[in-house]
């Protein structure tokens, strides 16, 4: 079962998957969030997200390390008071066996669409592939990084 927070608990998502000519809105109950979404968390009105959420422990890691990417104490504190809002709402899924296969399809997808798998967008694949491992849509801000994934992972903008 998936963690909710009262906070987040709410409609389901609505995301145009479509062009502007067209009024196709896939509706969203559950939905794992990828770490743009949780990092702009605050933005976000309750309506505008799955009723049910998730995030990925590889979520997690990219949180706790933030802190240590920046100089300003101001900015160090802002990324503390999001991994300590993340742990109170979250019970993170894991990156498991289960995952790890998901991330071999994932891995092989992305290379036969002519993309590097490796490097920053390592981080991505890995948190899509806990998507795949459970069944989850993948809830995105950066939704073009995922398009080489269609047909094995739903992705919708968050």
């Amino acid at each position: 079962m998936l963690p909710q927070s009262t906070r987040l608990r709410s409609a389901p998502i609505l995301t145009d998957t479509s062009t502007k000519a067209s009024n196709h809105v896939v509706r969203v109950e559950r939905g794992l969030l990828d770490t743009s979404v949780v990092i702009d968390l605050h933005k976000f009105e309750p309506a505008d997200l799955p009723a049910q959420v998730a995030i990925s422990s590889i979520t997690m890691a990219e949180l706790v390390a933030g802190p240590h990417a920046v100089r300003s104490a101001a900015a160090r504190a802002e990324r503390i008071d999001r991994i300590q809002r993340a742990e109170a709402m979250f019970d993170p899924l894991p990156f498991d066996i289960d995952a790890a296969r998901a991330y071999g399809r994932i891995y092989a997808a992305t290379v036969e669409a002519g993309q590097k798998p490796r490097g920053q967008r390592a981080v991505d694949l890995l948190i899509a592939a806990t998507a795949l491992s459970n069944g989850l849509p993948l809830v995105t801000r950066n939704r073009e990084d995922f398009k080489s994934l269609a047909g094995l992972v739903e992705v919708v903008a968050g």
